[in-house]
C-alpha cells in the first residue's frame, strides 16, 4: 500500500518526502479531530471501576 502511495506522488524523492509528510499528519489531524472523539463514547476504557 505504501509503496502505491510513493509510486503515485508526483515530482522526485523529495517532493515525494515532503508530501508524504503533509499526507500523514493531514491524517493525524483527521484523526485526532474527527474520529477519536466521534468513537470515544463508544469504547468501554471509561469503566474503571471494579464491581
Amino acid at each position: 500500500m505504501y509503496g502505491w502511495i510513493w509510486r503515485h506522488l508526483p515530482g522526485n524523492t523529495l517532493v515525494r518526502l515532503l508530501l508524504s509528510i503533509v499526507l500523514v499528519l493531514g491524517v493525524v489531524y483527521l484523526l485526532f479531530e474527527y474520529v477519536f472523539p466521534w468513537a470515544e463514547p463508544l469504547l468501554p476504557f471509561n469503566n474503571v471501576t471494579v464491581e
